[in-house]
């Protein structure tokens, strides 16, 4: 078995908060690391690429996670699809992801939102190689979505990761606060706490939107600073592309 590297602890806690979507008067739905409690609208598809490369330049991971509301708001489904490169094991597969959020509170007009995700994790990469878990696993998350006022929004995150061969159950925590210095553009301060190999990160970025027609393009970028030996620091960067599917 490959140990628990920093890389890898670095990508399992990515893996874990599969961003969320909804449309609206501001840019709402783009988090890096946090999982913002807003399913996607009805008839409208979200495609999110993350990409991650350790300081080193050594060891990347690119994730990609597709988005699609179930009739509505209050259903949705996703896939999460990882490519990752540890270092000195080449380039393959992670383990993929299948998602089910629930929107319990929250319709587009309010300022609090709760989303719990359900996800199952699939042995598709390698544990040999340092890109996968080696077992079929179980992920849960409740985020917790607030709009203090036009400028401010916060979003808390608690959730586990459960392997379904050893039965260990690892827990996971995260913060956030996004200050919208114009509805277009917004800087993010993340955190996020991951109790296998006691890990802390702090996630400083931004994004913004360029709306093409139909089309919502949000790119952002962000540096990934490690506060414990047990992850590496990192370069993040993100790209999302939304737009209506039906009419």
């Amino acid at each position: 078995m490959v140990p628990f590297t920093p890389f890898r602890v670095t990508l399992f806690l990515l893996l874990a908060s599969p961003a969320a979507a909804q449309e609206l008067e501001n840019i709402a739905d783009n988090s890096f690391l946090i999982e913002e409690a807003y399913n996607q609208e009805a008839g409208v598809v979200q495609h999110i690429s993350n990409f991650v490369r350790d300081e080193a330049g050594d060891s990347w991971v690119y994730v990609f996670t597709q988005e699609w509301p179930l009739g509505g708001m209050r259903h949705q489904l996703s896939y999460t699809v990882p490519l990752v490169s540890p270092e000195g094991f080449g380039t393959g597969l992670g383990d993929i992801l299948l998602n089910y959020r629930y929107q319990a509170v929250g319709d587009g007009e309010g300022a609090l939102y709760v989303a719990p995700r359900l996800s199952l994790s699939l042995p598709t990469g390698s544990e040999e190689n340092g890109r996968g878990s080696g077992s079929v696993g179980i992920q849960g998350n409740l985020p917790v979505s607030y709009e203090v006022n036009n400028a401010l929004v916060v979003h808390s995150n608690t959730g586990f990761v459960l392997d379904g061969e050893s039965g260990a159950l690892d827990a996971r925590l995260g913060a956030s606060g996004i200050v919208r210095v114009r509805p277009c553009f917004n800087v993010l301060l993340e955190t996020v706490w991951g109790s296998d190999e006691d890990v802390v990160l702090l996630n400083p970025g931004v994004r913004w939107a360029i709306d093409a027609g139909s089309l919502q393009i949000v790119p952002g970028l962000a540096y990934t600073i490690a506060l414990t030996s047990a992850a590496s620091d990192a370069f993040f960067l993100y790209l999302s592309l939304e737009h209506p599917f039906s009419r």
